[in-house]
């Protein structure tokens, strides 16, 4: 008979009731406004969608904070929002590493010609995939950044003709494009992975499998199945729906499974 000794990372003490508690109702009120944003007037989606990254933002914060302290808070919130605005600033000045594109004021405020909730919206998704690429990876953690960039660039199959759509920026080259994804050029996903893979690596500094994943789970999955639902029935973009529910779902669909089998 032989002993094992378990030298892996220890749980991390639970999240205070209030901390959990708000961060359900941030959930709650990210899936609710995502819920209603399709069924609103056009000229009030804009201001719909800028609010609901706020409240998404907060949720993701949330958690962070209550689950790894001080280093969460710091990574999700400001230095994940950081990244996001340099990489646009420098993706709508120069073209790189996203393309020639141009901001509107559509969604609210800018700073440095880049809206105050863009910035917000990679570090709201940008922890639920980090999330999710901890959990399904176990050993080779250079893979966590690998698949977290993939996860935002695969979402963005489906929100880049959303805001289009929406006014929110406009594409000055939108070729050559992705197929059943027309006039957004392929170079703004991988724009996309490479900053995704820069989120990823900062942060592995978050030892995201020490925390009950349930809330930003919760967040991803619906993401994934709403963005695929929508696209296909609401804004009858089924290109979206097929592409992007192919890509996220090599991440999404495997990442569900592991949480039921790991719910006992």
């Amino acid at each position: 008979m032989s002993l094992r000794t378990y030298t892996g990372p220890a749980p991390a003490a639970p999240a205070a009731p209030v901390a959990n508690a708000v961060g359900w109702l941030l959930v709650v009120a990210t899936i609710a406004l995502q819920i209603v944003f399709p069924l609103v007037d056009k000229d009030q989606r804009a201001t719909l969608a800028a609010f609901t990254v706020v409240v998404f933002f907060l949720a993701s914060v949330t958690h962070a904070s209550a689950y790894h302290r001080w280093r969460g808070f710091f990574l999700v919130a400001l230095v994940v929002p950081a990244i996001g605005w340099v990489a646009e600033r420098i993706g709508s000045t120069t073209g790189v590493p996203f393309g020639e594109y141009e901001y509107t004021d559509v969604l609210g405020p800018l700073w440095g010609g880049v809206p105050v909730v863009v910035p917000l919206a990679w570090a709201m998704m940008g922890y639920p995939a980090y999330v999710a690429a901890s959990t399904l990876v176990t050993r080779a953690r250079w893979m966590v950044p690998v698949l977290t960039a993939w996860s935002l660039m695969a979402w963005d199959f489906f929100l880049d003709p959303m805001m289009v759509k929406l006014g929110a920026w406009r594409w000055t080259t939108t070729s050559p494009d992705l197929p059943g994804i027309p006039d957004i050029p392929m170079t703004n996903f991988a724009g996309w992975f490479g900053v995704g893979l820069v989120i990823g690596v900062v942060l592995l500094a978050i030892p995201a499998r020490r925390a009950s994943p349930a809330q930003p789970a919760t967040l991803y999955l619906w993401v994934y199945a709403s963005s695929v639902l929508a696209s296909a029935v609401f804004f009858d973009r089924s290109g979206s729906a097929v592409v992007g529910g192919i890509a996220m779902g090599l991440v999404a669909l495997p990442f569900a499974w592991r949480l039921w089998v790991d719910r006992g």
